[in-house]
């Protein structure tokens, strides 16, 4: 029974990886026959490995329901000219083609939700609604519903083109008004219309400006629950979001209140701030806090702008309606202080956080592997300037042995080095005079005289002296240097054997209690 379990489930995966074709080079040239939901991946890439068994799934899920999407995977990094054609940057990216139009996936990487893509994209860019109980159950299904409302128009066709390009968000219906309920009441036709919060809202170009930025504004609820991925949604619509930051796991009053107080901005005064803020909650500061770069307490209130990186907070902490309202007004007029931002200084706070969050996450997920990581370059780096400072020094030491000079001779030197050139001086001075007492015969004499052959030779002494002395106070200089280098390099390759120590010690640690608690 188990072998057959076996051979099933193994025939099982063997047809799913059936179902997700591999491709190569020669897919750009095929692909303009069908639709295709494609996987740019990495091998080396841990995020493409996690997503490689969702994706098998979502193979053998559309080609179960009779999709006309056909699924496929491609190696970038083997295929780079492919990939870099269709604009892949990162991994594993996710792009539906359709045509001559490529659509990026953004959303979460669940089945569910790839699928639903899928499905959405793959189809008309907008879809008719032929009667009232197909508008009824279209509307249960969605909780934003954009809709076309009349007859062949110059807005029905500007309507179709901003469905093309916004159907990765949501979708898009076209109905007579008939269809619609018999308590939506347009004023003139034809029309755009948007069902979302239990209502409706109708597009007016004077007030609203492009249909396209229109519907990028309204795609979203005016409250909703918000997490990473929602939040680089929301960015992409221009607005301010406004985030109630609450602890979903210890309900408090304080959090309750700050989320109603939310909602009620976000629905009572729609018309004020609904054109520039999105309002929602978010569970947990920890997503808060790595992109302010700071620590934002629980519960409480931030206003972010995505496009520029800045957030606003509260000067105080809000207690009603009115006291929010005002501080969103204050957001818009500018007189809210403003912090983070995207200049030049956060740039490299924003590095210099990276870096520490990374070390710091590997160091916790795995201490061991921390301190190799880390450890192992500054240690080699340690031993290569060690090892340049003992040499120099040993070359100066072996120089001044050489010229014969120490430490306890300097003063002495420096004494015969003064008197022995103030002695030449005045030997110099004595035979020049004896020199022009010379007659021309002499003078003409290719012989030096021995009073000639002293100075030179004392003159030489002299300069030799100068140099050695040059030389000896160089190298004892850089020897004392090199001394001090030497002693700084030793002290960080023993902190750094501490540092290795303490890890591992942490390490091990770890690995015993959890040895431990697999025997309770």
């Amino acid at each position: 029974m188990a072998l057959l379990r076996a051979v099933f489930s193994s025939l099982l995966f063997s047809s799913a990886f059936a179902l997700v074709q591999d491709l190569d080079d020669t897919f750009k040239d095929s692909r303009m026959e069908d639709v295709w939901l494609v996987d740019f991946y990495a091998p080396w890439c841990g995020y493409c490995k996690k997503l490689e068994p969702i994706w098998l799934e979502v193979g053998a899920e559309l080609t179960r329901s009779g999709s006309p999407v056909r699924v496929g995977k491609m190696d970038a990094t083997a295929y780079s000219g492919v990939a870099s054609e269709f604009g892949v940057r990162g991994y594993p990216t996710i792009k539906l083609l359709k045509g001559e139009m490529a659509y990026n996936y953004k959303g979460p990487r669940t089945k569910d939700d790839i699928i639903e893509f899928a499905n959405r994209v793959a189809g008309p860019a907008v879809r008719s609604l032929p009667s009232r109980k197909m508008f009824e159950h279209v509307l249960k299904r969605h909780s934003v519903l954009f809709v076309y409302v009349g007859s062949e128009s110059p807005l029905k066709e500007k309507y179709i083109e901003v469905a093309s390009e916004l159907i990765v968000y949501t979708y898009f219906f076209s109905a007579s008004e008939d269809v619609l309920p018999e308590s939506v009441a347009l004023h003139e036709l034809p029309s755009v219309v948007v069902f979302k919060d239990g209502t409706y809202f109708t597009y007016d170009e004077y007030e609203d400006g492009s249909l396209s930025s229109w519907v990028n504004r309204e795609r979203f609820q005016s409250y909703l629950p918000i997490d990473g991925f929602t939040l680089y949604e929301l960015g992409e619509t221009g607005k301010l979001v406004a985030i109630a930051i609450t602890d979903e796991k210890d309900p408090a009053e304080r959090s309750s209140r700050l989320k109603g107080l939310i909602q009620r901005a976000a629905t009572e005064h729609r018309d004020q701030f609904n054109r520039d803020f999105q309002f929602g909650h978010m569970d947990g500061n920890d997503y808060i806090n790595s992109l302010i770069m700071g620590e934002v307490s629980v519960p409480s209130i931030i206003v972010l702008n995505t496009s520029n990186e800045q957030y606003f907070v509260p000067p105080e902490p809000v207690e009603d309606l009115e006291q929010l309202l005002r501080f969103f007004s204050s957001v818009l007029d500018g007189s809210a202080p403003a912090f983070g931002g995207d200049g030049i200084f956060q740039r490299i706070k924003r590095v210099a956080y990276d870096a520490r969050s990374t070390i710091m996450s590997v160091f916790r997920s795995s201490p061991l592997l921390g301190c190799f990581l880390f450890g192992l370059p500054l240690g080699v780096i340690s031993l290569m300037c060690y090892g340049i400072c003992t040499a120099e020094s040993d070359d100066d030491t072996e120089l001044m042995k050489r010229d014969g000079f120490t430490d306890e001779e300097e003063e002495g030197e420096e004494d015969e080095q003064q008197q022995l050139t103030a002695g030449a001086e005045g030997d110099e001075d004595d035979d020049g005079e004896k020199i022009e007492q010379k007659s021309p015969t002499e003078k003409k004499s290719s012989f030096p005289s021995i009073a000639e052959v002293t100075i030179n030779e004392r003159l030489e002494l002299v300069q030799s002296l100068e140099v050695t002395g040059s030389l000896e106070v160089t190298g004892h200089w850089r020897s004392r240097v090199s001394a001090a280098g030497s002693h700084r390099v030793l002290e960080s390759l023993l902190l750094l054997l501490l540092l290795f120590i303490c890890s591992l010690r942490h390490y091990l640690g770890r690995q015993a209690l959890l040895e431990s608690s697999l025997y309770v």
